[in-house]
């Protein structure tokens, strides 16, 4: 990293003062990494979003009309303790959320059977039910990954149709494959007879669009795409972003090998985790200013949702809206988009390899790894090592003359986002959350490196 952006011998307040930082581009900054808050990042919405200006693709097969920006139903707001019951999203919050959306010309809305501790379908169900069905294209997922059998998987199909209380189903995807190999991809959809029941299915009308989601090594991509001439994909649903674009981590593929495949057979692209998990829009210090210097009106997600939103071969861009904030903000990039030039694709493209310069461990926070038997808040803690990362709280030598505020700002944050029974020292190792882990992080490792940081800033003896 260059001098310049060095803030080892510097104190937050002169970094700011250096870089020149607005007031307000700072205001996620200053927070510190006390990660008790929502993480709205620097979202600003001012005046009327346009009910009327949503940038619309062709879907090619069918010819209807989907919305670039789609909703990822994995992050609905949840409730402090379940209702009556069992679910623990807020289905009042789901209600307003997708009125809004619905109003402002979003109208691809993706679930799975297993988000939200299996709670997401049926609430996104309610939700829509409130809307015309003609008005929406609804995405689920046979999301078989402890059970595959011919049996369990057509219940869980079967199930997602009584959630979401539809009779037929837009785009229905083979949910996360890759994770395990190829042999683990025929044992869920091939040697159980499951993807011959859904081509049957979709003949039928049950099924409108086929398709499937990709984490994974690109030999089983390559296979799997190649059986494009027996089952006629769809779409295909990718991990794509600016950062991995080039820099895919793990045993994911770089996405410009994973658009560029999808492109020479012409099947439609649907884009997942534009932000990283919201990695995108919790950038390094250093790295905000760079983007508000270039274009200060613009919040730092937007970059990213502009550069997944550009390419012409993607039907739809997923995103997980917590809030009525990020909604707001990702339907004033996309109503109507402003594609990227060529000089923004290189400014990004130089973005990312700044940020590679960042150790930060490559958590989307899809909480596939949860719950954990022994009761671990994985995400939380990950989360909160990325986010001191990045705000510049991790201290690394008592000789740094912020170590004393680093250290406490690291410590007490901890303490806040993850209760004392939940944190990173309860970690056996069993690896039970490996295998879901479509980052291919090593969990177990990772916690055990972090709570023997933690350990060492409380003994003081970094």
């Amino acid at each position: 990293m260059s001098e310049k952006y060095s803030r080892q011998n510097i104190t937050r307040r002169e970094f700011l003062k250096i870089v020149g930082i607005s007031t307000v581009a700072s205001s996620t900054i200053l927070t510190g990494c006390q990660s008790g808050d929502k993480n709205k990042g620097d979202i600003q919405v001012k005046g009327e979003i346009p009910t009327d200006k949503m940038t619309m693709r062709e879907n090619p097969k069918t010819k209807e009309k989907v919305s670039l920006l789609g909703y990822g139903c994995m992050r609905w707001p949840t409730l402090p303790a379940p209702e009556k019951g069992g679910n623990v999203i807020d289905q009042e919050a789901v209600n307003e959320l997708i009125d809004y959306a619905m109003a402002h010309g979003v109208n691809y809305y993706d679930t799975s059977p297993v988000y939200v501790q299996g709670w997401s379908e049926k609430s996104t169900g309610i939700a829509l039910k409130r809307h015309p069905r003609e008005k929406f294209f609804v995405a689920t997922k046979l999301s078989n990954f402890s059970n595959f059998t011919r049996e369990n998987s057509i219940e869980m199909y079967h199930r997602s149709f009584e959630n979401l209380q539809v009779d037929y189903i837009d785009y229905y995807l083979l949910h996360s494959i890759g994770n395990g190999g190829i042999e683990t991809f025929r044992a869920r959809y091939i040697d159980n007879g499951m993807l011959d029941f859904l081509i049957e299915e979709r003949k039928k009308g049950k099924i409108r669009n086929l398709g499937f989601s990709f984490h994974g090594t690109k030999e089983v991509f390559d296979e799997v795409l190649a059986m494009h001439d027996k089952v006629h994909w769809d779409f295909v649903q990718i991990q794509l972003n600016y950062l991995d674009w080039h820099y895919a981590s793990g045993n994911n593929v770089n996405a410009d090998y994973l658009y560029a495949e999808l492109e020479k057979k012409q099947i439609p692209a649907i884009i997942m985790e534009p932000l990283l998990g919201g990695r995108l829009s919790k950038l390094p210090d250093h790295l905000i200013t760079r983007l508000k210097q270039r274009a200060p009106e613009a919040s730092v997600a937007s970059w990213a949702f502009r550069f997944a939103g550009s390419f012409p071969g993607v039907l739809t861009v997923l995103s997980g809206m917590t809030y009525l904030e990020h909604l707001q903000d990702n339907l004033r990039t996309y109503a109507p988009l402003v594609p990227l030039t060529e000089d923004d694709r290189l400014f990004l493209d130089q973005t990312a390899d700044l940020m590679k310069q960042y150790p930060t461990i490559p958590c989307n926070d899809c909480k596939y790894c949860m719950p954990c038997p022994y009761g671990i808040d994985i995400p939380a803690i990950l989360l909160h090592y990325n986010k001191c990362v990045n705000e510049g709280n991790l201290p690394t030598s008592k000789d740094n003359v912020t170590y004393r505020e680093s250290r406490r700002a690291f410590l007490i944050g901890y303490d806040r986002s993850v209760p004392r029974l939940r944190q990173a020292s309860h970690c056996i190792g069993c690896e039970q959350c490996v295998s879901h882990c479509p980052q291919s992080i090593d969990i177990p490792a990772e916690l055990h490196r972090i709570d023997q940081y933690i350990e060492q800033l409380k003994q003081e003896k970094l």
